[in-house]
C-alpha cells in the first residue's frame, strides 16, 4: 500500500513512522507536483487545522484532493485532519473539504496542558490506548457513520465510505 502524508505543518514525521510499521510505502504532499505519486490513502496528521487548511489553499493542494476524497480515495485522519474533512466546526467560522457529514468543536477536551491519556475499546478491540492531544470533539453524526470508539459517551472513532477519522491520536500509541 501507498500512503500520502500530508506534510505541510503537524506530526506528519509521527503519520509516517505509524505508516511504516503498517508496512506501507510512504512519500510527503508538500507541493503539488506531488500529487503526481500515486497513492492508495491519504492521511491526514494532527496539528493546527487551521494552518493546515491555509498552507493547502496556498499550495493549489486543496482542490485536487478535495476532488480525490470526494470521489473515494481512502483518507485516514487524526485530529486536525479530522476538523479538517468536517462539514461543520461549531466553534470556527471556516469549513474546509466538508467531505465527513460530522459536526466538530475544536480543542473540546481542553488546552495542550489538558492532554491525556486513556484506554478505551476501538472497533470491538478492548485494551486500546488513546492519546488527546488538544483534541477536537464529535458533537453530532449523520446517521450512516459508523462509531468504532467513543470516550465519555461521545464518538471519537468514526468511519463513513472511504474516511476513517479519529480525534486522538493513534499513531503515538503504535510505534
Amino acid at each position: 500500500m501507498t500512503v500520502g502524508v500530508l506534510a505541510v505543518q503537524g506530526a506528519f514525521a509521527e503519520m509516517e513512522a505509524y505508516w511504516r510499521s503498517q508496512g506501507a510505502d510512504i512519500f510527503e504532499i508538500r507541493q503539488l507536483v506531488d500529487l503526481e505519486h500515486g497513492m492508495d490513502l491519504l492521511a491526514l496528521p494532527g496539528g493546527e487545522s487551521t494552518v493546515q487548511g491555509k498552507l493547502l489553499k496556498d499550495l493549489g493542494l486543496f482542490v485536487p484532493l478535495k476532488e480525490r476524497i470526494d470521489r473515494g480515495l481512502r483518507v485516514f485522519a487524526v485530529c486536525a485532519g479530522l476538523i479538517l474533512l468536517a462539514q461543520k466546526i461549531e466553534n470556527d467560522s471556516a469549513t474546509w473539504f466538508g467531505s465527513l457529514p460530522v459536526t466538530v468543536r475544536r480543542n473540546a477536551y481542553g488546552r495542550q496542558l489538558g492532554s491525556f491519556n486513556t484506554i478505551g475499546t476501538l472497533h470491538g478491540k478492548p485494551d486500546v490506548p488513546m492519546t488527546f492531544i488538544r483534541a477536537p470533539a464529535i458533537t453530532a453524526i449523520s446517521p450512516e457513520v459508523e462509531v468504532l470508539s467513543s470516550f465519555n459517551g461521545a464518538p471519537t472513532t468514526v468511519r463513513w465510505r472511504n474516511i476513517t477519522a479519529f480525534t486522538w491520536h493513534p499513531e503515538l500509541n503504535v510505534c
